[in-house]
């Protein structure tokens, strides 16, 4: 008996021991956490997510008292847990952190973006007012052949819709001070409870009644910038670099800003040297020299090239031709995973030429697959999701793309999270193409280079998506249809520019017989057919 409670004992007494020794190396799992929507009061337009910095900004309207913001809806990825919660007042004049946690915390911050229109406008002005909202410094120019001590300041808004200047609304009597070069007065801003600031107004004495401020040659198209005196005509004049004659800009290519004019000049030469100068009145500007480029190359534009049994487990129908070169892709390396269903193939019903694309948007063992075709790459499955390099190398300035499809839609009977809202709900196909700066990552395995990566979530919280929003964009379009069109139709997808100065690397283009296919939503049966795409480099008049 003693022997037997001894050796019992003995054996809790090294469990215990032991239990101390055991290391516990089993990792918690690593769940990247995001918010995935933000609303608040006072919001103009959608919440921008950054997935890559971790960002959500916010734009607000120009009354909004952004140390006092209220916090509508908030949501993050399930199951995770927020040091925010919706119904809280936050303060977005600097950027609001924000912990997520689930094994592991991830930080995140609120951004707020607060644009107000400000203005100044001298009569007689030079150019536009410039505004330094850090030092709440305003400054105008005002014609060289013009008196400082004849400055009548006309309309004035430095603070919100709204706010008063000394008192009152809009310009207000100020007093001036001369300097040599130039005239200065204060101006006390005030707006509800948050804003109270004294801003000073500066006038300066141009030594030009015009500047010829800058150009940017695309291929067909140039943009001319310029500043004159704003109650006088002003234009440009261009010659091809080399002619003695100057050709005047029609003003029906030309936009007044106040003082500020551009010009979009089409119908130019690609890869041609100009030179431009600006006008205000009987003055001219300085020249400018710049140089339009050439158009760029997207191969089997037609989709005549295809290869049957390709791809990455050799079931896969791809758009490209038996030499491997592949420019566009599609989800097909996804929907043969498991059998040999092809949601994009290759159609004799063709618009142009011998083959076209048909896009088929069917549910594959369950799971539904949108019929797609895009110019880029299909990297991997990470089954029922796929991850696709979007965007190929691209230095050219279309202005739009042309083409012509067909589509059959139908109702949409699935959806994933989030849209379910949609659900009876008549399926849209899409085109859109993107324009963009992005520094172009390439795939090891396979060498191709592609601009934004997109990762789908069946689940709806670890998506990676294409958003229109992305400060890499430069110019963005879109098509969409949710109506029966039985005969091949012409399209057209306008590029909007953001910016005119700024170089491309990359171009997307994105085709899917169901708009939200992305989210695993949409119509299986919804069919869209395409041929013969073209990108256009001119502006008509």
């Amino acid at each position: 008996m003693w022997n037997t409670l001894y050796r019992i004992a003995i054996s809790i007494m090294l469990a215990g021991t032991l239990s101390c020794c055991i290391k516990n190396d089993i990792p918690f799992a690593k769940v990247p956490l995001s918010i995935t929507g933000i609303e608040v009061e006072g919001q103009s337009g959608s919440a921008v997510i950054s997935e890559s910095e971790s960002t959500v900004t916010v734009t607000l309207q120009e009354t909004v008292n952004p140390k006092k913001v209220m916090l509508k809806t908030f949501t993050y990825t399930e199951k995770a847990s927020s040091t925010l919660t919706a119904g809280t007042e936050i303060d977005l004049s600097q950027p609001y952190e924000v912990t997520l946690s689930l094994y592991q915390d991830y930080k995140w911050k609120i951004i707020g973006n607060q644009p107000i229109a400000r203005r100044m406008i001298i009569d007689g002005q030079l150019g536009n007012s410039e505004f330094d909202t850090e030092n709440h410094l305003a400054t105008a120019s005002i014609r060289k052949s013009a008196d400082l001590k004849d400055i009548v300041l006309s309309d004035l808004k430095l603070g919100p819709e709204g706010a008063l200047n000394d008192g009152v609304s809009g310009a207000p009597e100020v007093q001036w001070t001369f300097y040599r070069d130039f005239a200065q007065a204060s101006v006390h801003v005030t707006f509800s409870d948050f804003v109270d600031e004294t801003w000073t107004l500066r006038v300066y004495k141009s030594d030009k009644d015009v500047v010829t401020e800058s150009a940017d040659g695309w291929v067909n198209v140039a943009w001319l910038y310029g500043a004159g005196v704003a109650d006088t005509e002003c234009g440009f004049d261009i010659r091809e670099d080399g002619s003695e004659d100057w050709t005047r800009v029609d003003q029906k290519y030309v936009t007044m800003d106040g003082g500020k004019f551009t010009a979009r000049v089409p119908h130019l030469k690609a890869n041609t040297t100009y030179e431009c100068r600006a006008y205000s009145g009987d003055q001219v500007g300085d020249v400018v020299t710049f140089s339009t480029t050439e158009t760029g190359s997207v191969p089997n534009m037609g989709f005549e090239d295809w290869i049957d049994n390709g791809g990455k487990n050799g079931k896969a129908i791809c758009p490209w031709s038996g030499d491997g070169a592949s420019f566009w892709d599609t989800g097909n390396h996804g929907s043969t995973t498991v059998g040999t269903t092809n949601v994009t193939v290759y159609t004799e019903d063709a618009c142009q030429g011998s083959k076209a694309a048909k896009l088929s948007s069917q549910n594959v063992f369950g799971i539904f697959a949108a019929g797609n075709l895009f110019v880029g790459e299909y990297k991997k499955t990470d089954a029922p999701n796929g991850v696709l390099g979007f965007g190929r190398e691209f230095k050219s300035y279309p202005t739009r793309l042309k083409g012509m499809f067909k589509y059959q839609t139908a109702s949409i009977t699935q959806t994933g999270p989030r849209f379910e809202n949609l659900l009876g709900t008549t399926d849209e196909c899409i085109v859109w193409v993107a324009l963009g700066d992005w520094n172009l990552q390439e795939n090891v395995e396979t060498g191709v280079r592609t601009a934004v990566e997109v990762r789908t979530d069946k689940g709806g919280n670890n998506g990676q998506y294409f958003d229109k929003n992305d400060p890499h964009i430069i110019a963005y379009g879109e098509m969409t249809c949710g109506e029966n069109v039985n005969e091949y139709t012409p399209f057209s997808v306008e590029l909007e520019y953001r910016a005119t100065n700024r170089k491309p690397t990359a171009l997307l283009i994105v085709c899917s017989a169901s708009k939200y296919g992305d989210y695993f939503t949409g119509a299986p049966g919804a069919t869209m057919w395409v041929d013969d795409f073209s990108l256009e480099y001119d502006y008509d008049d």
